[in-house]
């Protein structure tokens, strides 16, 4: 019975250290992996390149993040640097983005599948909140002033918006994936190719189907650059 009891303590231990395994990017197994994106071998995240090649360009990108960006019809502007932009983060479990937003500007509900985010005011007001997950899917959100800074857990939908009719506003957000991914909810649901059934959407969102018809032929914008 002890013997039992053992087993099946070292399984539930293993389950646990298995799934705080899967739960963010790996850890890296030396200094860097920098990324060689010219390698045709495909795993998850990229193939390190020589070490012997690396330089420190590698780790760098005149990204320019103190420069505000043109905003477009949502009133933001997503600059993300991940491992597509600076090959040095391949394994680091790490990004980084800077937002401007327009007066009453917003970044739309969103989620990051891969990562919790981060975010620091750098100038202006943001309102901003997140949703818990089901069954409960509480709202939770607070109007941030410059220098506040809020977390938006891992995989949650979120937003920020500048209640300011008249000033911009910046941010920017620490995230901890090298590719943190983003799903904007209405671009995903009422903009994806092929379109999602509007039968299906109709009794999802309990409206008419020329309702969703209506919103399916947007032109739903991306903010993420």
């Amino acid at each position: 019975m002890a013997s039992s009891s053992s087993m099946l303590l070292l399984a539930a231990l293993l389950a646990s250290i298995s799934w705080q395994a899967i739960a963010s990017d790996p850890s890296p197994l030396q200094d860097f992996c920098v990324a060689d994106m010219h390698s045709p071998v495909r795993v998850n995240g990229f193939v390190c390149k020589n070490p012997m090649e690396v330089n420190a360009d590698d780790f760098f990108k005149a990204a320019a993040l103190d420069k505000p960006r043109v905003t477009n019809k949502v009133g933001s502007n997503v600059t993300l640097i991940n491992v597509m932009q600076i090959a040095g983060l391949n394994t680091l479990g790490i990004s980084i983005a800077h937002i401007d937003y327009a007066p009453l500007g917003q970044n739309p509900p969103h989620t990051h599948p891969r990562a919790t985010e981060i975010l620091t005011v750098l100038e202006g007001t943001l309102y901003v909140g997140f949703v818990t997950s089901n069954q409960e899917n509480k709202f939770l959100s607070k109007v941030l002033n410059k220098g506040d800074v809020f977390v938006f857990p891992v995989g949650l939908i979120h937003f920020q918006f500048n209640p300011n009719p008249y000033k911009p506003a910046v941010a920017i957000a620490a995230l901890s994936s090298q590719n943190p991914g983003a799903i904007t909810i209405a671009n995903a649901v009422f903009g994806s190719k092929p379109a999602i059934s509007d039968d299906v959407l109709a009794k999802a969102f309990h409206v008419e189907k020329n309702t969703i018809d209506y919103l399916q032929a947007q032109f739903w914008e991306n903010n993420q650059y």
